[in-house]
């Protein structure tokens, strides 16, 4: 059936603003309309959330396309294939990815399909203070729509708000007038829908929210997983003045705000738990991994529009479909247990660590995310028995330990390089005290080589 433009706004009762978008957006939003009952029947296994002011139908689980290697398209275009085959039709990216490839190949695989099949996310990445001036970073607004080779986007997210606090925040949107900017394009219809990502100080965080009837926010994008509901603030180990995810949550839920997940996996530590905890979970689920646990925990809450998964192989693709195909969502007492591992694992002394590599490069060569990941690895399989030093079998597993260390990384990678630079500090999302942790580490192995 064909409609015309007039009658399509009417049916849909879109605003004035949305009446602002350009034919190519009206476009897909109408083939996405007229097509979602066939979508449904196609994929009918995939858990679908319904996005509040456009009523379209956002995959459960989207695709965070930073940990793909973009310098392999054969492999992404072969993913992203995958991921719309199977009903994933939310894809996240962001200029400073892949080491500023990620949009370019994201944008390569996605648009060998049409473009009402897929939503794409990216983000205004201003670090820099030499990108904060509004023309700077209008170029790399104007750079994602070539990269993406897109004439909309269909989200887009002030990235990483909080870090730096509200001086920062300042600086980067509202001094320069960016915030004004992104507005304005908004109701022109070349951004669908604005949001922003949160790491960091709580208190911007709070101040967009109760400022919300200024801006209406669509979506707002934050760290949620079993562990950082409640254990977010209390195990940074550093200058982190985050909130659990628990609060975010709330408050956004009671704003009317969709929620989307980053680090449901937090970093993929939650698909590895310790032994003690992992046997709780098969003796109610024999078959299920503890991502499943992970994924069908965040996806119980009914105010998550979709759960980013940083998939950079294909039978982490499959088996996150297969989980979200449909979301079997957890039971009063499942909570009850990942609440009660959560408590346990607090306890656990690891570092906070992603591996999101936003660190990287370091200076002078330190594989800071590898050796946070080799360390947390170590305590959560007990070949180190912390917190308790005083186990009799101490000695030998620390013996081990740093024989296994030294092995896994290379001596030009090792913790001892660091020298307390603080070039990474301003860069990690979880504002880890990184020099103090390298510190740690080196302590516990008390050896240079």
């Amino acid at each position: 059936m064909t409609i015309d433009r007039r009658h399509f706004l009417k049916r849909l009762g879109l605003t004035a603003s949305t009446a602002m978008m350009s034919l190519d957006s009206l476009t897909a939003l109408a083939d996405r309309q007229q097509s979602s009952s066939a979508q449904s029947a196609a994929h009918d296994g995939m858990t679908l959330r319904t996005q509040n002011r456009t009523g379209e139908r956002v995959s459960l689980l989207g695709f965070g396309m930073m940990r793909l290697p973009a310098e392999n398209q054969e492999l992404v275009n072969k993913m992203v294939d995958y991921a719309l085959d199977h009903g994933v039709n939310y894809f996240d990216t962001a200029p400073i990815y892949s080491g500023g490839r990620n949009e370019a190949a994201t944008g390569a695989a996605l648009s060998r399909h049409p473009r009402g099949k897929y939503f794409i996310t990216t983000k205004m990445s201003n670090y820099g203070k030499n990108t904060w001036p509004l023309g700077e970073s209008k170029k790399i607004y104007e750079k994602s729509f070539r990269d993406l080779r897109v004439k909309y986007i269909d989200n887009y997210l002030m990235h990483g708000v909080g870090q730096g606090g509200m001086d920062e925040f300042r600086g980067r949107f509202l001094d320069n007038g960016l915030l004004d900017f992104l507005l304005k394009e908004r109701e022109a219809g070349r951004i669908r829908h604005l949001g922003f990502s949160y790491h960091g100080d709580v208190r911007v965080f709070d101040w967009l929210i109760d400022h919300n009837k200024d801006y209406h926010w669509d979506l707002v994008q934050i760290q949620m997983n079993f562990l950082d509901w409640r254990h977010a603030s209390l195990s940074k180990g550093g200058w982190k003045q985050d909130a659990d995810a628990e609060y975010l949550y709330g408050k956004l839920e009671k704003a009317g705000i969709q929620v989307v997940v980053m680090e449901p996996l937090r970093g993929g530590s939650l698909a590895q738990i310790p032994k003690e905890y992992s046997k709780q979970l098969q003796a109610l689920r024999p078959d299920a991994s503890a991502a499943e646990w992970a994924f069908r925990w965040v996806g119980s809450h009914p105010n998550i529009l979709t759960t980013l998964s940083g998939m950079n192989k294909m039978e982490h693709l499959v088996e996150n479909v297969k989980t979200h195909s449909p979301l079997v969502a957890c039971t009063d007492a499942e909570n009850e247990l990942l609440e009660r591992i959560a408590d346990g694992m607090a306890g656990i002394p690891t570092v906070p660590c992603t591996t999101c590599a936003y660190c990287m490069p370091c200076p002078h060569g330190v594989d800071i995310p590898g050796n946070f990941s080799f360390y947390n690895k170590a305590v959560n399989d007990h070949l180190l028995p912390l917190p308790e030093t005083s186990d009799s079998t101490y000695a030998e597993r620390k013996e081990r330990f740093i024989k296994a260390y030294r092995k896994a990384i290379p001596a030009e990678h090792r913790a001892y390089r660091c020298t307390n630079c603080e070039v990474c500090l301003s860069k990690c999302p979880q504002q880890i005290r990184i020099p103090n942790q390298m510190a740690r580490l080196m302590e516990l192995i008390r050896s240079k080589g």
